[in-house]
């Protein structure tokens, strides 16, 4: 809004505060439809069904979630979600969620998602979608564990795979570095240590403050930047549709918190490009299929620079493509510009990467009468 409003500024103004107190919000949040297709131990697999007359076809895309946030990063709000973009676009779309993390999932490490949930949900979708090999895209610590179930499961029905925002080399993030000494207290034994296995893992409350103080900055100006664009119904929808996000952030099991903090943020031992995990050694530079990576310029969870690290440890792939596009870790997924930029060229590669067009032959789910949604993804709904 200009510093002497327009009239026009100030109608649009009225209208948005007028639609916010009678019906308590100005975004369109309600999920695209889904049904389940496969379900295991924190592992929901979905099918979004096609939008109208729209006819799916083409290879399917598997949307892979990270631990601790919803999945909801791919569905955000109508007309700014990723799932309902590629579904109106008549792309077969698929993705997997975890649901509610609890104290008796403690026991989990990552072997759970790279050894189990990623490569059982690559295979379902295949299956599913009548045998067709599969997209699969990850965000954050999703394109973690995609790359590296891709890298130690070689016969998987893969097409392409496409890492969104996924930081490979911990050195290079900058918020990490402050707390780097700390992390070295008490050789292994220090508070973090003792308070995640107290805890067992990584609480709700604790995962939602630490993703906020990633964006401080955008938090203390926020009451400054809804009043400057209070005429601008798509920034206020965007920002209701972030802040339910993350109010819904989802707890870290207990011993893959602890994977993660000793191997990732202490550690950093993927960015030698190999991950001891069970009884072997994975190596991305097994990854034999197509990669494209995303790095977000304002991205300050996953810096251009600690996500491009991985594109030399990926020469097993027959091609890799790096993409730096606007937006920070969420914006370059689901930002009002990645309708314009990672939308655009994700859907050009998987254009380029996907076999005959020609419908596929749904397979009917594992469970077809169940239509409804787990009591975790309900509960987002409401």
């Amino acid at each position: 809004m200009d510093l002497v409003p327009k009239p026009d500024q100030v109608v649009a103004a009225a209208g948005n505060v007028a639609h916010k107190l009678l019906y308590g919000g100005l975004a369109d949040l309600r999920p695209m439809p889904r049904t389940l297709i496969d379900e295991g131990r924190l592992r929901e697999v979905y099918h979004y069904r096609p939008a109208g007359a729209v006819q799916e076809t083409g290879d399917p895309v598997l949307l892979v979630t990270p631990l601790a946030a919803p999945s909801l990063c791919y569905d955000l709000r109508r007309g700014c979600s990723l799932v309902e973009h590629l579904v109106t676009g008549g792309r077969p779309t698929y993705l997997v969620e975890y649901g509610e993390v609890s104290f008796r999932d403690r026991d989990l490490g990552m072997e759970h998602w790279v050894d189990e949930v990623v490569p059982t949900a690559v295979r379902e979708v295949s299956r599913h979608a009548g045998g067709r090999p599969v997209h699969v895209v990850g965000w954050s610590l999703g394109g973690i564990f995609s790359l590296l179930a891709v890298a130690d499961a070689t016969d998987l029905p893969v097409a392409s795979l496409t890492v969104v925002g996924s930081p490979v080399d911990v050195s290079l993030v900058p918020l990490v570095a402050p707390f780097r000494p700390l992390l070295d207290l008490g050789n292994g034994r220090g508070l973090v240590t003792r308070g995640y296995r107290l805890l067992g893992g990584a609480p709700k409350p604790l995962v939602r403050w630490a993703f906020q103080l990633t964006s401080v900055q955008k938090l203390v100006t926020k009451p400054v930047a809804i009043a400057a664009n209070i005429d601008d119904t798509d920034f206020l929808a965007q920002v209701e549709a972030v802040d339910r996000f993350t109010d819904n952030m989802i707890a870290y099991p207990g011993r893959t918190f602890g994977q993660l903090y000793h191997r990732f943020a202490k550690g950093n031992q993927l960015a030698s490009g190999e991950l001891a995990l069970g009884d072997r050694t994975i190596r991305l530079s097994d990854v034999a299929v197509p990669a494209l990576v995303f790095g977000g310029a304002t991205d300050q969870i996953a810096p251009v620079p600690a996500v491009k690290a991985v594109v030399p440890m990926l020469s097993g792939s027959p091609e890799v493509r790096f993409e730096v596009v606007p937006g920070g870790h969420l914006g370059m997924l689901t930002g009002r510009a990645a309708r314009r930029s990672t939308w655009q060229v994700l859907d050009e590669w998987l254009d380029e990467w996907s076999t005959d067009p020609a419908p596929p032959e749904p397979a009917i789910g594992t469970n077809p009468e169940r239509r409804h949604r787990s009591s975790a993804s309900r509960a987002l709904g409401r």
